[in-house]
């Protein structure tokens, strides 16, 4: 099973300008070192079987009779090739000559499409080449075949629908790649022929990572490499391979030798995000499409050929600090907001020492900070009771002083007790009762404190463990705004981790680093001595786990199948394929059963691609069934 990964190739051969002979030569010995990795669609550069700087040689009949020559040489030298492939051709139709994209496959072409919008530059296209919109028919008789022609040819196969675009067409104001995106396309091969200058190597990738993101797909760019002439230009070879905004493989370098380049494309993920941009389901944009099928050749798919991303809530390491800035701005934003729409000059928080409430507390900090408001209108209550460790109790105390905060503790132990009593339950048993019953006198105290003071309680419960179900109904579950709840545990760790970097107060980076270094835990349980004995991913499963499975079950629709077959090769070296099993299975049991508690989230901020809020964020019935899902798992 691939699931829907298409594995793809651009190469780019070493050329001798006009010596058709060796370019296809060059060509079929990439095609069949492409093939027998396992590619499924390959595409070479623009006019690649004769070289794009030919200049006036295309005007010679002798060149064009060699070009087609070279590509029936091609044709029967690949005849057991199955993998799809796109090599540049001058062809000639009627009274004109285009530069063409010839499609084949198992050494029969399936399409001919030709260049839309020709360059004037320094290669002068117009000056030799009809663009595609002077054609006069849509078919053409090559290499022993009458076959389609023209730009409105999609080749598919299952999931993959491929188009094809030549060169700077993908610059034009509307590229023919666009309008084929609209009508199904989802990977998109580009045969180009662009000359090297300072920067455009820069402003290529970034272009393309622009397109992909915009269009939802997969884009494989191969363009001349060595051997085009440098009579007034640069080439270089430079092959990528894009998908929906990010760079899988590939590079562009200043080298004599032929270069090629192949990553898989995961059409399955195009698709699921399509699904729900109403602008792919524009009939306005619907236009009259050839589509001529394609059977790719079967590949046994173990491994992608790119890592898989473990933390994908968080950003890569040379991007980390100002992407975690900008996750604060925008926390501290909405926490602004929601204090001058209620014109609150309070706030109320628990303070416990972990995780959570110090990414809360931190943000409040900001926002009071934005809104010229004093620090002292922060209230941090610190409540200790049966499982409180006396790290977290002094880490909460020093983070409070150290921040200038007002400082309350309320123990709790002596309520807890007399409301277990009062519901005859054992102080002994220490069951879901006992730890409950902490989490709601807690957010008991909390919102009595802020009907005394005109508060706004603050919540502190982060997206994980929402997604897990992971808090107390009407406990900790419950605030008047949930300033962390749309930022996942893994991510609320480097959140904290930036502050300790950059804060200028050496007091406060040690206790930061001292939270950051404590066992994530709710402490409703009796320490073991002095240190935590209930530590949350011993009970429920690592977070960096649950992240993963959250974001590609809300991001893309993923089934549990790929889920964890893509776990097992972000965390190859981290955890063995049961445990990723087990806490897979977990993670969709507890999902589903603690929808109930989403449904009724108080409201909070959405400052990543995915919710969780019932509110447009993550919409699903309470009582929706897991057995699908489940079962899916156990066949793991």
């Amino acid at each position: 099973m691939n699931f829907g990964f298409v594995k793809v190739a651009a190469a780019a051969p070493n050329v001798k300008i006009g010596d058709c002979a060796f370019n296809v030569s060059q060509t079929q010995e990439l095609l069949s070192i492409a093939a027998k990795a396992g590619a499924q669609a390959v595409v070479f550069p623009d006019l690649g079987l004769t070289g794009c700087t030919c200049a006036d040689l295309f005007g010679q009949s002798l060149l064009l009779d060699e070009a087609e020559k070279a590509l029936v040489t091609l044709l029967k030298n690949t005849a057991k090739c199955a993998c799809l492939c796109a090599v540049g051709v001058p062809l000639r139709l009627e009274n004109a000559l285009y530069n063409c994209a010839v499609i084949f496959q198992k050494g029969k072409i399936l399409g001919v499409v030709p260049k839309t919008f020709l360059s004037d530059g320094a290669m002068e296209e117009s000056r030799y080449f009809a663009s595609a919109l002077t054609a006069p028919c849509d078919e053409i008789y090559v290499a022993g075949q009458w076959v389609p022609f023209g730009t409105d040819l999609l080749f598919a196969c299952q999931d993959a629908v491929v188009a094809i675009e030549i060169g700077n067409d993908f610059n034009a104001p509307l590229p023919p790649s666009s309008l084929a995106v609209i009508n199904g396309a989802n990977i998109i091969l580009n045969l180009s022929a662009a000359n090297v200058t300072a920067g455009s190597q820069t402003r290529l990738q970034n272009a393309l990572l622009q397109y992909t993101q915009r269009c939802c797909c997969g884009y494989v760019y191969a363009s001349s490499g060595f051997g085009e002439s440098s009579t007034d230009l640069v080439f270089t070879p430079h092959t990528f391979v894009a998908e929906n905004g990010k760079i899988l493989a590939g590079s562009a370098c200043v080298d004599t030798n032929e270069q090629w380049t192949m990553a898989e494309i995961d059409t399955e993920k195009l698709q699921s995000l399509r699904r729900r941009q109403k602008a792919f389901h524009d009939d306005s944009a619907m236009q009259s499409y050839r589509k001529v099928d394609v059977t790719f050749p079967t590949v046994a798919l173990k491994k992608l050929s790119y890592l898989v991303d473990p933390l994908p809530f968080v950003a890569s390491a040379e991007e980390r600090e100002a992407y975690c800035e900008e996750i604060l701005s925008l926390q501290t934003c909405a926490l602004a907001q929601r204090l001058q729409h209620t014109h609150a000059k309070t706030v109320v928080l628990g303070v416990s020492g972990g995780l959570d409430s110090t990414l809360a507390l931190l943000v409040a900090v900001r926002a009071f900070d934005l809104l010229g408001l004093g620090r002292k209108g922060i209230v941090g209550i610190t409540m200790p009771c049966f499982g409180t460790t006396g790290r977290t109790y002094q880490n909460s105390l020093r983070l409070m002083k150290a921040l200038k905060i007002t400082s309350e503790e309320i123990d709790i132990k002596d309520a807890c007790t007399q409301h277990l009593r009062d519901l005859k339950h054992p102080l002994t048993l220490h069951d879901v009762t006992y730890e409950n019953a902490q989490a709601r006198e807690r957010t008991q105290v909390l919102m009595d404190f802020a009907n005394q003071t005109g508060a706004l309680v603050i919540g502190t419960g982060d997206m994980s463990e929402l997604a897990l179900g992971w808090a107390t109904y009407n406990g900790d579950h419950m605030s008047m705004y949930g300033v962390n709840s749309g930022i996942p545990k893994t991510l609320v760790r480097h959140l904290v981790k930036y502050t300790a970097k950059t804060c200028p107060d050496t007091k406060m980076a040690t206790v930061l680093d001292d939270i950051l270094d404590t066992p994530v835990s709710p402490e409703l349980l009796p320490p073991s001595g002095q240190d935590i004995s209930q530590k949350t991913e011993n009970l429920v499963g690592p977070y960096e786990l649950h992240d993963f499975f959250l974001y590609h079950l809300l991001r893309f629709g993923f089934s549990p199948k790929k889920i964890y077959w893509l776990a097992c090769q972000a965390f190859d070296a981290r955890y063995k394929k049961a445990e990723i099993k087990k806490w897979l299975h977990t993670f969709t049991k507890r999902f589903f059963s603690q929808q109930f508690k989403r449904s009724c989230l108080p409201d909070g901020p959405q400052v990543l691609e995915v919710s969780l809020s019932p509110r447009g964020g993550w919409c699903m019935p309470s009582d929706a069934q897991a057995t699908l899902w489940l079962k899916e798992c156990e066949t793991l």
